[in-house]
C-alpha cells in the first residue's frame, strides 16, 4: 500500500506540474529573454542630473534582457518627467516624506510615441531628529537612492512585462472640400 501512495503522488504531481506548464505558468525570473522582442535594443533618453537613475535602468533593464545602445534604430526610453520632492509633517513628531515621481514613454527610432506616458512613484518616511542631524542627511541620502533604486526597477518590470499602453496613432482629419 506504500507503494501505492508513493505513485499516486508521483502520478499526480507530473499532472499538475503537466497542467501548469501547459497553460503558461512559468516561475518568475526563470525565461531568460523576459523583454518581449519589441524593445529588445533601447536606448535611454533622460533629463539632466538624473545619473543615478541612468544607471539603475542600464542594470536592471539589462537584467530583463533589453541591450543598452545608442544604435540609430533602437527604441527610445524618454523620461518626460522627473520629479524629486521632500515634505516635512510636522506633529508630536517631525517625519519627512521623500517622494520620487517619474514619467515616461517608449518612442520608435523616428521619435514617434510607441506607449502612452506612464507615471510610476515611489515614497519613503523618516522621523527627523533635531539633535542628529547628521544622521539625518545620511538616511535621506540612503532613501534617495533606495526609491531611485525603486522607481528603476518599476520602470523595468513593466517595459519587460509589456504591461505599457499603446499610443492612441493620431491620423490627420481628411481636409475639407
Amino acid at each position: 500500500m506504500h507503494l501505492v501512495q508513493r505513485a499516486a503522488a508521483i502520478v499526480l504531481t507530473l499532472g499538475l506540474g503537466a497542467g501548469l506548464t501547459g497553460c503558461g505558468f512559468h516561475l518568475k525570473g526563470t525565461n531568460p529573454n523576459v523583454a518581449p522582442v519589441t524593445y529588445a535594443n533601447m536606448k535611454l533618453a533622460l533629463p539632466k542630473d538624473t545619473e543615478e537613475l541612468e544607471e539603475k535602468l542600464n542594470i536592471y533593464l539589462g537584467a530583463a534582457g533589453i541591450k543598452i545602445n545608442n544604435d540609430a534604430q533602437a527604441y527610445t526610453l524618454r523620461v518626460l518627467d522627473y520629479t524629486p520632492r521632500r515634505m516635512e509633517l510636522n506633529g508630536k513628531l517631525v517625519e519627512t516624506l521623500l517622494r520620487l515621481s517619474v514619467t515616461f514613454r517608449i518612442e520608435d527610432a523616428q521619435g514617434n510615441p510607441v506607449t502612452e506616458p506612464r507615471t510610476v512613484m515611489a515614497t519613503r518616511t523618516y522621523q527627523y531628529d533635531v539633535a542628529t542631524v547628521n544622521t539625518d542627511d545620511q538616511e535621506q541620502k540612503f532613501l534617495n537612492q533606495v526609491i531611485i533604486d525603486d522607481v528603476a526597477q518599476q520602470i523595468a518590470r513593466q517595459i519587460a512585462s509589456n504591461r505599457l499602453p499603446l499610443a492612441i496613432q493620431r491620423t490627420a482629419a481628411p481636409a475639407a472640400k
